[in-house]
C-alpha cells in the first residue's frame, strides 16, 4: 500500500501489553491513525526488562500486527519510558547577563547550568523541562529572549533514568529489527493524546494507571511541575484477588475484568460469582462484595499514594482547576472515577486519545493513550532518527538542542 504522508510509529512497551500505533501525516498538518497492533507483554516487571528474548518477541508481535493493518513496513519507532528506575527533581539556577539583553545563548547556558549542577554522576538525563524564567526578580516568564536584565534564572523539571535499564530496552527494540527515534517519559507521551492545552495551562493532574506501574504528571501554566512513578498498578489488584480468594492468577484477572468494581457503593446487587480454587481446581461461589472489597482496598491505596505525591509537590488543590484525568489500561475499572473523586476531592475523568483522524473508533480506548501520544509527540517535535553509533545520551542531547531551537 502506498502512503503519501510520512509515517510515525508509537511503541508502548508495558508490563502487561505492547502496543504499536502507526500514524500518517496529512498535507493539512493532521495525523491519521492507520494501523494498530497489541500483543501480551512477556519479559517486563514494573516497567523494566527482565527477559530480553520474551520482550523482543512481544515487540515483534505488536509491530507485525500493526504492519498488516497499515499495509506498511515499520522501520523506526518512538517509544515510552517508565519503571522504578525513573527519578525526577525540580531545581533552579541563575547566571549573570553581562550584556544586559537576554539572548538565546543565555537561555541555553542557564538551562545547562541547572542541569549540570543537579544530576548525580550515576544518572543520565531523559528530559530537561523548563518551567519558568526569572529576570531580575520578575517571575512567570516563558520566553526571556530580548528582555533587559542583569540576572537570568530558570526553574526546570529534570527527569533521569538508569542508563542500564534504558539501554536494555533500546537493545530489545533494535533486536526486533527497529530503530529508536526517541525515548519519552510515558506520562508525558500520554499527555499529548489526552490533555488539551487549556487543561495544562489551568492546572491538571494526569494519572496513567498501567499494569505494573502508575505514572503521575502534574501540569500548571503549560509546564510540568511534578512527575512520579508508583510501583503498583493493575497487576497488584489481580494478585490481591488471587491471594484473597485463593484462585489462580489467570482466573483472578478474568474475574477482575468481568466482575470488578472499585467502589462498593456502586454494587447494586451482592450476587455470587463462580471461581476456580487454586490447587484442587474446585469451583466455588463467593459474594461479589468480597471481590469488591479486595479491589477497593488496593485502589484506595494507589490513589492515596498519588494524593501524597500532590502534597509532596506542594501543589494545593485549587491550583489544579482542570482536576484529575486517569488513563491507561487499568483506568476502565468501574467505580474508579468515583473513588478518585472522593480521595482527590476534585473532578476526575477518564482520558481517551483525541486529536487524530483515521481509526478513531478503534483507538478511543485508554489502552492506546501512550502509543497515540508518542505518534503526536513525534509529529510535534520532528527529532532526527536515532543512530546506534551516537549512543543514547547524545541522542537526547541532540533532541534537547532541537527543542531549544524551536522554542527560542
Amino acid at each position: 500500500m502506498e502512503h503519501k504522508g510520512k509515517l510515525i510509529v508509537g511503541l508502548d512497551i508495558g508490563t502487561t501489553k505492547v502496543c504499536a500505533v502507526v500514524g500518517e501525516t496529512k498535507e493539512e498538518g493532521n495525523i491519521d491513525i492507520i494501523g494498530i497492533g497489541c500483543h501480551p507483554a512477556y519479559g517486563l516487571r514494573k516497567g523494566v526488562v527482565i527477559n530480553v528474548e520474551n520482550t523482543i518477541n512481544s515487540i515483534k508481535g505488536a509491530v507485525e500486527e500493526a504492519e498488516q493493518m497499515a499495509g506498511c513496513e515499520i522501520r523506526s519507532v518512538h517509544t515510552a519510558l517508565s519503571g522504578t528506575h525513573i527519578q525526577s527533581i525540580n531545581t533552579q539556577d541563575a547566571i549573570s547577563v553581562k550584556h544586559r539583553e537576554v539572548t538565546k545563548k543565555d537561555v541555553k547556558q542557564v538551562i545547562e547550568t541547572a542541569k549540570i549542577n543537579s544530576i548525580p554522576p550515576e544518572r543520565e538525563i531523559v528530559h530537561v523541562l523548563p518551567q519558568e524564567f526569572i529576570v531580575d526578580g520578575y517571575t512567570g516568564i516563558q520566553d526571556p529572549v530580548g528582555m533587559v536584565g542583569v540576572r537570568l534564572e530558570v526553574k526546570v523539571h529534570i527527569i533521569t533514568a538508569s542508563v542500564e535499564s534504558v539501554q536494555t530496552l533500546i537493545r530489545c527494540i533494535q533486536k526486533a529489527g527497529l530503530d529508536v527515534v526517541d525515548v519519552v517519559l510515558q506520562s508525558l507521551a500520554a499527555s499529548e493524546a489526552i490533555l488539551a492545552e487549556e487543561e495544562k495551562e489551568l492546572g491538571v493532574g494526569l494519572v496513567d494507571f498501567g499494569g505494573g506501574v502508575t505514572d503521575l504528571a502534574v501540569f500548571t501554566n503549560n509546564s510540568v511541575r511534578h512527575t512520579a512513578i508508583l510501583t503498583a498498578g493493575g497487576v497488584n489488584i489481580t494478585n490481591d484477588i488471587a491471594f484473597g480468594l485463593r484462585t489462580p492468577i489467570s482466573e483472578a484477572e478474568n474475574i477482575k475484568l468481568q466482575h470488578g468494581i472499585a467502589n462498593i457503593a456502586l454494587l447494586e446487587k451482592d450476587e455470587e460469582i463462580k471461581l476456580i480454587t487454586i490447587g484442587d481446581r474446585r469451583v466455588r461461589l463467593v459474594p461479589k462484595s468480597e471481590l469488591t472489597q479486595i479491589i477497593q482496598a488496593r485502589v484506595e491505596e494507589i490513589l492515596s499514594l498519588l494524593e501524597q505525591e500532590l502534597i509532596k509537590a506542594e501543589l494545593p488543590k485549587e491550583v489544579l482547576a482542570g482536576g484529575m484525568v486517569i488513563t491507561g489500561g487499568s483506568s476502565l475499572l468501574p467505580g474508579l472515577v468515583e473513588e478518585a473523586e472522593q480521595i482527590f476531592d476534585m473532578p476526575t475523568r477518564i482520558g481517551y486519545p483525541q486529536g487524530v483522524g483515521g481509526l478513531v473508533d478503534v483507538i478511543r480506548n485508554p489502552v492506546y493513550a501512550t502509543a497515540v501520544g508518542l505518534v503526536k509527540y513525534g509529529f510535534k517535535n520532528k527529532i532526527s532518527p536515532f543512530r546506534e553509533k551516537k549512543g543514547w545520551l547524545p541522542c537526547f542531547i541532540s533532541g534537547f538542542k532541537n527543542w531549544l531551537r524551536e522554542a527560542f
